[in-house]
């Protein structure tokens, strides 16, 4: 396999994307209705919050603004995995139906080929909800903002989306060494995320290693967003996130080439 760099391959990646988003615009109708959906969809979320805490003042010591603070956040850190990994979810079907061996024959990082087809415009809609979710919290919470400030939150948000992405790979890789593992990547990627918007804490003892060091959903939202919430106390594992982001990360993507390489078809 030919080895290329970040900028060819970034080069590559441009030109996919704007064909891509061609393609999902000459179905305008589809596009719109779909966008409008994942926006209420994301912001029935914001509902629940409100409905819930009309009722409960706070919740383990965090009021309704610091708990649409995780909410938000958790909405645009996952918005990459929306965006640029969407292809994951048919990984099971590519493998299990013998189609999956078309990339491995081009002279790209398979990784990168396999993910670059699908590009889900329709996590803009998530974006925008969650940008908003978070900047309403924030105002109404009266936290400081800076440049320096602004810095550290991007940081954050990529570390965070770091860890959903790995769990992607993660589950989805699965197909490549599980026979029938649609459940299994159901439970990973789908059910666990919706974890993410609530605070480590209301989980018990055994749950909450799991969700740190096993299935990290906690540095999705919780653990980057003590960083910045004044009345909540930062911990190692805040300021650790990107290093432990990018591990995992790297660790997903071995796991997911390594089962990639050894694929061979269904044999028919």
């Amino acid at each position: 396999m030919m080895k290329q760099g970040f900028r060819y391959y970034l080069k590559i990646y441009g030109k996919i994307l704007v064909q891509n988003i061609k393609s999902k615009m000459s179905y305008r109708a589809d596009f719109f209705i779909s966008l409008i959906g994942i926006i209420f969809v994301n912001l029935s979320g914001f509902i629940t919050f409100w409905i819930i805490f009309k009722n409960v003042p706070s919740l383990l010591n965090w009021s309704y603004y610091e708990m649409l603070f995780l909410y938000g956040f958790s909405l645009i850190a996952l918005t990459p995995v929306q965006c640029f990994f969407d292809n994951n979810w048919n990984l099971l079907t590519y493998v299990f139906s013998g189609d999956f061996i078309k990339y491995c024959f081009k002279p790209l990082n398979l990784f990168f080929y396999y993910i670059s087809e699908i590009f889900d415009i329709k996590g803009i809609g998530q974006l925008v909800v969650g940008i908003t979710v978070l900047s309403y919290s924030w105002t109404n919470l009266g936290l400081d903002f800076s440049l320096i400030i602004l810095v550290k939150l991007i940081i954050a948000l990529v570390s965070a989306s770091l860890f959903m992405i790995s769990i992607t790979n993660f589950a989805a890789a699965s197909s490549f060494y599980i026979l029938n593992s649609a459940y299994f990547v159901m439970m990973l990627s789908n059910k666990f995320k919706d974890y993410a918007k609530y605070p480590i804490t209301i989980f018990g003892g055994a749950l909450r290693i799991i969700f740190t060091f096993i299935i990290p959903i906690a540095f999705m939202a919780y653990y980057p967003s003590l960083a910045f919430l004044s009345n909540k106390e930062a911990t190692f594992l805040t300021y650790f996130t990107p290093v432990y982001g990018i591990t995992f990360f790297y660790l997903s993507y071995k796991f997911w080439m390594f089962g990639a390489m050894k694929y061979n078809g269904t044999g028919s």
